[in-house]
C-alpha cells in the first residue's frame, strides 16, 4: 500500500537531507514577526533571511498552532490521490498542533474509510525532527510498511540527541523561557545557554558556559561522550542565520568525525522565533538526550 511521510515546517530540513529519498511532504506553520502575521513553508510569505533580520532590527515573533483547515489542506488530496498517510509531528512538549492534526484526522477517517493515517509525535524540534525523519525516508524507501515506520519512529525519538546554544537572552526572556534578571545577568556575562530537548520533548537549559567557543566545546563534548554511529552515521548542525557560523562547527564536526555524514541546514522562524539570530545546533543519534 502507498503511502506519503508528512511533517511540517519546524523540521527544517535542508535540500540535501531529503535528496535521492522519498518525496516528504511538508506543512506550513503561522506567526508573528513584530506584530505582522507571517506563514512559513511551503506557499509561505517570509523567508529565514527574512525572519532574521527583522529579529536583528528589534522585532520579537510569536508561532500558532497549525490550523485545521491546514492539515485539511495538506491531507486531502493525498487521500484522494489513493495514498495513506504516516505524519511524524511536532513534539507535544513544545506546541498543540499534534491534538489539531489528531482531530483533523479522526473526522478525515469517516471521510475516507478505505485510507490509513497514523501520527507519531517525534518529541523533537527543528532539525531534531529533521533527522528522525530522514532517516524515515530511508525506511521508506528500503521498503518498510507505514506500521511498522511509525512503530520504529515511537522506538527511536527518544535517540535524537538536541544540543542547541543561543546567541542572546532578549527572544528566550520575550517567550517567558528566562526572567529578565537571568536575561540581564547573561548578557553582562556573555553567558550562552546551552539547551537540549528533553524526554518529554521540551527545551531546557542545561548549562551556562561562558562566551560562544565554551558554549560550542560543551556541544560537541556532549557529541562525543554520546553519539553511537551504528543507530545512524547522519549529524546536523543548524544555525540560526549564522551560515559562515555554523559552516565552520560542521567543518569542526566532520574533523572529529570524518566517518560522519555531516549536514549544515537553516533554524527557521518557528524554532528561531524564541532563540533568535545566532542560535546553533548539534544534532545526532545517541545516548545523551
Amino acid at each position: 500500500m502507498s503511502y506519503r511521510i508528512f511533517t511540517d515546517a519546524t523540521a527544517d530540513l535542508c535540500p540535501a537531507m531529503t535528496e535521492g529519498l522519498p518525496p516528504v511532504a511538508v506543512i506550513p506553520m503561522e506567526g508573528e514577526l513584530g506584530g505582522v502575521p507571517f506563514t512559513f513553508g511551503p506557499g509561505g510569505d517570509l523567508t529565514i533571511e527574512e525572519f532574521y533580520a527583522g529579529q536583528r532590527e528589534g522585532k520579537f515573533a510569536s508561532t500558532s498552532q497549525i490550523n485545521p483547515a491546514v492539515y485539511r489542506d495538506a491531507f486531502e488530496p493525498c487521500l484522494k490521490g489513493g495514498e495513506d498517510i504516516l505524519y511524524l509531528c511536532f513534539s507535544s512538549g513544545l506546541s498543540g498542533t499534534i491534538q489539531t492534526a489528531h482531530l483533523c484526522m479522526n473526522e478525515l477517517r469517516e471521510e475516507y474509510p478505505e485510507r490509513k493515517m497514523l501520527c507519531v509525535d517525534t518529541l523533537c524540534a527543528s532539525v531534531g525532527e529533521g533527522l528522525l525523519v530522514r532517516e524515515a525516508l530511508k525506511k521508506q524507501a528500503e521498503g518498510a510498511a507505514m506500521e511498522e515506520l511509525a512503530a520504529w519512529a515511537e522506538d527511536s525519538r527518544l535517540r535524537v540527541c538536541h544540543w542547541f546554544t543561543v546567541d542572546n537572552f532578549e527572544h528566550l526572556r520575550h517567550g517567558g523561557r528566562v526572567s529578565t534578571v537571568a536575561a540581564a545577568a547573561g548578557t553582562l556575562l556573555q553567558i550562552k545557554h546551552l539547551l537540549h530537548v528533553d524526554q518529554e520533548g521540551r527545551l531546557e537549559v542545561i548549562e551556562k558556559p561562558r562566551g560562544r567557543r565554551r558554549a560550542v566545546e560543551a556541544q560537541l563534548a556532549r557529541l562525543e561522550a554520546g553519539w553511537k554511529p551504528e543507530w545512524g552515521g547522519d549529524i546536523v548542525v543548524g544555525h540560526g542565520g549564522v551560515p559562515e557560523v555554523g559552516e565552520q562547527l560542521r567543518q569542526e564536526v566532520q574533523k572529529r568525525r570524518p566517518e560522519a555524514k555531516t549536514f549544515l541546514s537553516e533554524i527557521g522562524p518557528i524554532i528561531g522565533a524564541h532563540t533568535g539570530p545566532g542560535m546553533l545546533a548539534v544534532v545526532y543519534w545517541g545516548t545523551n538526550r
